[in-house]
């Protein structure tokens, strides 16, 4: 859908949109041909798909059976954003060299100003032809959009519509609010947060939601929701406020000895990131625009911008100065001489409470020193010394948590999306005992406790003895009982079948230490053991 454009001079935005490019780098890695469906891994599900594969059944969502049950051809490769990034930046140089002042929003999407190649090439419909036609060139299948703002000819460019000025509100009303959250480089983690909460209130498209007034989005909704409405009513995305920065914040790196490797490029623009950042923050600044350039030793000079939706971490600005470097050295036009000098310029920064300081002024500094330490630990003890909990699915607290060693794919042993009937309500013990000690549960008259066939209590607790010690209780919830293997048989006397029989409570101690006031209990093969304390 093309809508007829009567702009003349407004500041528009095109955007170019690659559809499916985790997939379709995937299959131009892998040699596939263009019929094969190709489905893209991260954690164990599908984020990205071809056109082919969702033909098929396959979604976004899906996990790798669910995908493969639905498409036994599918192709399945896990998630590779330098793998993207690499492959992407051909195109990025098509369209560059066609109409200059590209820039990147992430691997597969670009966007860059309208007003000039409409000049160029005569209207903003012809400009959108020959830009796809660029992208065609490289091998690749590009829809354009064009609006008056970005996040507007991001959503076109998902339609190929060139939206009239002043129409970006009217052209977005009647879409789904979830158009809202699509798009990750526009968006912050928590928006789909934001959209289901928007879709439960009834407000089901984007007309609705930017019908609200600026003030009721701010007091009732969190400041990714701010952006969300402006986006919702066509307005700029970020306020005015974003400025120009100082010159004094460019940071640049002389390569010596010249860098002709990747990963020697990556390790300097590393470097250069956490130079980069240590000069925002003490100008109370973060970037929202970066330009990467790099020069060689023949004088070939390289540059490209870089648009973020939130301003950059240390990290996020060294991935990106890592995936464009190992565009330039890997493509077939790759320069003709190693790398002299390397430059990071912040083109356009907000205002540092855009972005949260760390504890001692950096942002992330803290976690990178406490990972470098980790992987210290691990070269020191083997890769199993150091492990991080991953949430998963089950019953039990113990159960819900999944180590995996660091460094390692943070896939859960079960899906925690899953419903888990009698799983342990919220909220969680603050300390798991892992030796869960035996503990005796009795009634007033002194008879223990015990958990009945109806998932009742045999009578009101009223006493907990813990090894010589013993409290009274002042309060008690559950029991939860949890009906596990429900397959086996109940143990006879002529089978020794263990029982499967597990429930779990909660009770509160009179006289306890603060730590253990307040306990989970677990019961199997009617004995009580401590399995957690709550704050």
């Amino acid at each position: 859908m093309i809508l007829p454009s009567r702009a003349k001079g407004a500041a528009r935005v095109l955007a170019l949109w690659c559809p499916d490019w985790p997939a379709v780098a995937a299959a131009a890695v892998a040699g596939l041909p263009a019929t094969q469906p190709v489905a893209v891994l991260f954690a164990n599900r599908v984020i990205a798909c071809s056109a082919i594969a969702r033909a098929d059944g396959v979604r976004r969502g899906l996990k790798r059976r669910e995908a493969q049950a639905k498409c036994p051809d599918l192709f399945l490769a896990q998630a590779d954003p330098d793998r993207d990034a690499r492959l992407f930046e051909p195109v990025v140089a098509a369209v560059d060299a066609t109409v200059p002042g590209v820039e990147v929003l992430r691997p597969g999407l670009l966007v860059l100003g309208a007003r000039g190649a409409a000049r160029f090439f005569g209207s903003e419909e012809v400009a959108a032809e020959r830009l796809v036609d660029a992208a065609a060139a490289t091998g690749v299948e590009a829809q354009i959009g064009i609006a008056d703002e970005l996040s507007t000819a991001v959503i076109a460019a998902r339609r190929g519509a060139i939206v009239p000025v002043g129409a970006g509100a009217r052209f977005l009303a009647p879409m789904p609010v979830r158009e809202l959250a699509v798009e990750p480089s526009l968006a912050a983690p928590e928006r789909d947060d934001l959209v289901d909460l928007l879709h439960r209130l009834g407000l089901r498209r984007i007309g609705d939601f930017a019908a609200l007034s600026p003030a009721e989005v701010a007091s009732r909704f969190g400041a990714d929701a701010v952006l969300a409405h402006r986006c919702a009513q066509a307005q700029p995305e970020r306020p005015p406020s974003a400025r120009q920065p100082p010159k004094d914040l460019t940071v640049q790196y002389p390569c010596d000895p010249p860098i002709e490797r990747v990963d020697a490029a990556a390790f300097a623009g590393r470097m250069l990131a956490a130079q980069l950042h240590a000069e925002l923050s003490n100008a109370g600044l973060a970037c929202t625009r970066l330009s990467i350039f790099a020069e060689t030793d023949a004088g070939e000079e390289l540059s490209r911008i870089w648009r973020c939706a939130e301003p950059l971490t240390p990290d996020g600005t060294a991935d990106r100065v890592r995936w464009q470097l190992d565009g330039w050295l890997t493509r077939r036009d790759r320069p003709t001489a190693p790398i002299t000098l390397l430059r990071l310029e912040p083109v356009e920064v907000v205002a540092a409470g855009a972005l949260q300081l760390g504890l001692w002024g950096g942002v992330g500094e803290e976690e990178e020193r406490a990972r470098r330490a980790l992987v210290r630990v691990q070269g020191l003890l083997g890769g199993e010394a150091v492990r991080v909990g991953v949430l998963s699915g089950g019953r039990g607290p113990v159960e819900r948590i999944t180590l995996v060693a660091l460094g390692d794919e943070p896939v859960p042993a079960a899906d925690p999306a899953q419903p888990w009937p009698g799983r342990l309500p919220e909220p969680a013990p603050a300390l798991l005992l892992l030796n869960r000690p035996q503990v005796r549960l009795e009634a007033m008259d002194g008879a223990p406790i015990q958990v009945t066939e109806r998932a009742l209590f045999s009578a009101d607790p009223a006493r907990l003895y813990w090894g010589s010690r013993q409290w009274r209780l002042t309060g008690w919830a559950g029991p939860w009982p949890v009906d596990e293997r429900w397959w086996v048989p109940e143990p006879t006397e002529n089978t020794d079948a263990p029982t499967t029989f597990t429930a779990r409570a909660q009770v509160q101690l009179d006289g306890a230490p603060p730590d253990v006031r307040v306990l989970l209990l677990v019961y199997h093969d009617e004995i009580w053991r401590a399995e957690g304390l709550y704050d």
